[in-house]
C-alpha cells in the first residue's frame, strides 16, 4: 500500500484576523529557567499575529511561544475518517526548525482531551507520529501543538497521512452555477486558478465548469481573463437560460459524466470564498470511503468569518423542514469558543443532506440515483440527500471542507418570490420522501404559515404559497416544462400586491399618520406559551373581519423594523411600513379585509386538498421520479443531445 497525504495543514496567508483562529489557537508557555532547563507547565493565553504566518504551510513561532493546531482546519477529524472511511490508522508528519517540543493531543465524542506524544525537536527535524482510529468510533480529534524554546521555532510544514489501501486517487470536476454574479464569481475561479497553480489542485482538479444563467456574463468581469489565464484548459463556461440552482447543477453534473474523466462532481455556489484545501480532503475522503459517499463542506458566514454557520443539517421527518442535527447548533464563533472548548464539536454527527454551497458527489451516485429534481431553487439539494439515502449512500459534512458564504439568517426569502418555491418544494419533496402516510404536521403547519401572512399583510407571500401548493396539486408532469417559464409567472404574481414594492427610502412612501397619542408603545414582543400564541392569533383573525379605515390606503401608522415585523405584530396595525431583513428596503404593508378572507377560504380549501389526494399524489409522484431525475429528462429540458455511443 502508497502513503497517502489526505490533510495538509494550511495557513491564511491574505492577514486576516477574523480568520487565523480557525487555523492556528496560541498560548504563551514562559521560556525555560536558566538554571535547571525546565519549562514551566501552566500555559497562559497569548494573541497571534498575522506576521507570525511564514506561508501557506510555515509558521513562525517566538522563544516561550505555544501554538496549538486544534483548530477547525487543522486538527484530524478522526471520528469521521474512523466511521465512513477504511483506513485504521493516520500518521502525523511534522517538519519544524529550531529548538522545542512537539506534543499530539486527542479527544473523545465528548471533548475531553489526552496528550498521546511528547517529542523534543531541535535544529531541521521531521517527526512521524503513527496513531490508531479505533477509538475514535463516536468522535473525536488528533492535533498537535509546539511549544518553542529559548530560541524561535517554525514549522516548516506538517500533514496528516494514511495508506491508501490500493485505491487510486480520484479526480474531480468543480461545477459553478452562477446568475448575476460576475464579481464574486470571477473571484471564486482566480481563488481556483490560484490553487491550480501553487500546486495545491494540481493533481486532482480536471476541470471547472461554470454554467452562467445570467445576463451579465462572467467572462465580461476585469477579473476575469487572469482567472482564466490561471485555470487554462481547466475552465469552461457554458452559457444558458436561466434554469436556476438545480438547471445549473444538473448540467455541470450531465457534463461531468459526459467528459468520462472525473471521480466526482463537486458543487460550488457562485459567491463563497473557498478554502481549496477542503477540495482536495474532500476528494481524498471520498476516494477512501467504504461504499461510494457524497462528501459535503460546512459553512463559514461571509461576515463574521470566525462563525461556523452551518455545520450538520437534518430533516426533520415529522415536520419536513431543515433543522440543525442535534446536538450541533448554527452560528457558532470558533473565535470566542475553539474547538477544544466546544464539546458538541467532538462528538461525529451524522446527517440527512449538505448544501450546495459546497458538495462533492461521486459519478456512481448520479448515475445510480439520478440528478437533480427539476425544482429551480430550495430543496434540490435536501431532496437528492434523502434520496441518495433510500439508495444506500450516505452523506458525510467533512470538518476542514467548508466555505464562507452570506448567511441566510441575513435575509428573509420566505416573503419574497422564493416563497413559492420554498412551499411548493417541501411539500414534492415531502411527497417523494416522507416515511408518514401525510407529511407527518406539514399540512397543518402549513396552514399555519399561511394564517401568519395573511396576519402580517404579506398578501404576496401569501398569494405565491397558494399557487405553489395548487402546482403540487397537479402533479409532477410540469415540472421539466415549467423551468424556464416559473420564475417570471411568479414574479409577476408577486408584483400585483402592494407589499411586495420594496423601496430603499422610506421617505418613496406617503408619511407616517398623525393620529390620537397612543397611551403606550405597540408591544413587538413574541406572544409566550402556547394560550398566548392562540391568543395573540385569534384576536388577528377577529381584525380582518373588521372593516378597514380609509386612512390606512393614504399613510402609514407606523414605521416597524424588520426585528420587530412579526406577525403578532403587524396583526394589530391598519398599515405600516416594514424594513427588509437585510436593511436595503422598506416596503409598505397595508390590510385588505376582502383579499384576506378570500385567501384565507382557498388556502382552508387547498390544504384539505392536500390531505385528501396525499396518498394517491406520493404514489404520482414516486413514480415520475426515475423520469424526473433522469439524464435524458434533463437532456431535453437543457436542449442537450446524447452524448456518443461508447
Amino acid at each position: 500500500m502508497t502513503e497517502r497525504v489526505v490533510a495538509r495543514v494550511v495557513l491564511p496567508t491574505d492577514g486576516d484576523l477574523d480568520v487565523l483562529p480557525l487555523y492556528v489557537d496560541g498560548e504563551h508557555v514562559p521560556p525555560p529557567a536558566q538554571d535547571d532547563g525546565a519549562a514551566a507547565v501552566v500555559a497562559v493565553a497569548s494573541e497571534h499575529h498575522p506576521d507570525q504566518v511564514v506561508s501557506r504551510r510555515s509558521y513562525r513561532l517566538e522563544p516561550g511561544q505555544r501554538a496549538s493546531f486544534a483548530t477547525y482546519f487543522n486538527a484530524f477529524p478522526a471520528g469521521y475518517w474512523r466511521r465512513w472511511s477504511v483506513v485504521d490508522m493516520v500518521t502525523l508528519a511534522v517538519r519544524t526548525t529550531g529548538p522545542g517540543t512537539l506534543l499530539v493531543y486527542r479527544s473523545n465524542a465528548r471533548g475531553t482531551v489526552a496528550r498521546v506524544a511528547s517529542e523534543v525537536v531541535s535544529g531541521d527535524t521531521e517527526h512521524r507520529i503513527p496513531l490508531p482510529l479505533l477509538p475514535f468510533g463516536d468522535g473525536g480529534w488528533y492535533w498537535f501543538d509546539l511549544v518553542a524554546g529559548s530560541d524561535e521555532l517554525a514549522l516548516v510544514e506538517a500533514d496528516w497521512r494514511v495508506d491508501d489501501h490500493g485505491r487510486a486517487a480520484g479526480t474531480v470536476t468543480v461545477g459553478i452555477t452562477t446568475f448575476n454574479r460576475p464579481d464574486y464569481c470571477a473571484a471564486l475561479l482566480g481563488q481556483l486558478g490560484d490553487a491550480v497553480q501553487d500546486g495545491q489542485l494540481t493533481s486532482v482538479l480536471d476541470e471547472v465548469v461554470v454554467v452562467d444563467q445570467g445576463t451579465r456574463p462572467v467572462a465580461d468581469d476585469p477579473a476575469f481573463p487572469d482567472a482564466r489565464d490561471r485555470l487554462g484548459p481547466r475552465l469552461r463556461v457554458l452559457p444558458q437560460a436561466n434554469l436556476g440552482g438545480s438547471g445549473g447543477f444538473s448540467r455541470a453534473m450531465l457534463e461531468t459524466l459526459d467528459r468520462g474523466t472525473s471521480d466526482h462532481v463537486l458543487l460550488l455556489d457562485d459567491d463563497v470564498v473557498c478554502e481549496p484545501e477542503g477540495i482536495a480532503r474532500a476528494v481524498a475522503f471520498a476516494d477512501l470511503a467504504r461504499r461510494p459517499t457524497i462528501v459535503g463542506g460546512h459553512m463559514f458566514s461571509m461576515h463574521q468569518r470566525s462563525v461556523l454557520h452551518a455545520f450538520a443539517e437534518v430533516v426533520l421527518p415529522w415536520q419536513f423542514r431543515w433543522a440543525a442535527a442535534p446536538p450541533t447548533h448554527h452560528s457558532h464563533d470558533l473565535a470566542t469558543s475553539n474547538l477544544r472548548s466546544t464539546p458538541w464539536l467532538h462528538r461525529r454527527t451524522d446527517v440527512d443532506y449538505n448544501g450546495w454551497w459546497m458538495c462533492l458527489l461521486p459519478t456512481e451516485v448520479l448515475r445510480e440515483v439520478g440528478l437533480s429534481l427539476p425544482v429551480f431553487i430550495k430543496w434540490d439539494d435536501a431532496e437528492y440527500g434523502l434520496r441518495a439515502a433510500e439508495a444506500g449512500f450516505a452523506t458525510v459534512s467533512l470538518p476542514g471542507a467548508a466555505v464562507w458564504h452570506v448567511p441566510w439568517t441575513d435575509k428573509d426569502d420566505s416573503v419574497d418570490w422564493q416563497a413559492y418555491f420554498h412551499a411548493r418544494n417541501r411539500f414534492v419533496a415531502a411527497l417523494l420522501h416522507s416515511p408518514f402516510r401525510y407529511g407527518g404536521r406539514m399540512v397543518r403547519e402549513s396552514l399555519a404559515i399561511q394564517a401568519k401572512h395573511l396576519l402580517g399583510m404579506q398578501y404576496s407571500a401569501a398569494l405565491l404559497r397558494q399557487r405553489a401548493l395548487e402546482d403540487v396539486l397537479a402533479g409532477p408532469e410540469g415540472l421539466h416544462a415549467d423551468l424556464p417559464t416559473t420564475l417570471a409567472e411568479v414574479r409577476t404574481l408577486r408584483a400585483s400586491q402592494a407589499d411586495a414594492d420594496v423601496r430603499p427610502d422610506p421617505e418613496q412612501f406617503p408619511a407616517l399618520r398623525r393620529g390620537r397619542p397612543r397611551k403606550r408603545e405597540l408591544d413587538a414582543r413574541r406572544p409566550t406559551g402556547a394560550l398566548g400564541t392562540a391568543l395573540a392569533g385569534a384576536t388577528g383573525l377577529l381584525r380582518q373581519l373588521t372593516p378597514v379605515g380609509p386612512e390606512a390606503s393614504a399613510h402609514p401608522q407606523r414605521h416597524v423594523a424588520a426585528a420587530d415585523a412579526g406577525w403578532w405584530t403587524l396583526s394589530r396595525l391598519e398599515s405600516a411600513l416594514v424594513s427588509t431583513t437585510d436593511g436595503t428596503g422598506v416596503s409598505w404593508h397595508r390590510r385588505d379585509r376582502s383579499l384576506a378572507l378570500a385567501l384565507l377560504r382557498d388556502s382552508v380549501a387547498v390544504h384539505q386538498r392536500l390531505l385528501r389526494e396525499w396518498p394517491v399524489l406520493a404514489r404520482r409522484y414516486r413514480s415520475a421520479l426515475g423520469d424526473l431525475v433522469g439524464q435524458e429528462s434533463w437532456r431535453k429540458t437543457l436542449d442537450l443531445p446524447s452524448p456518443p455511443a461508447p
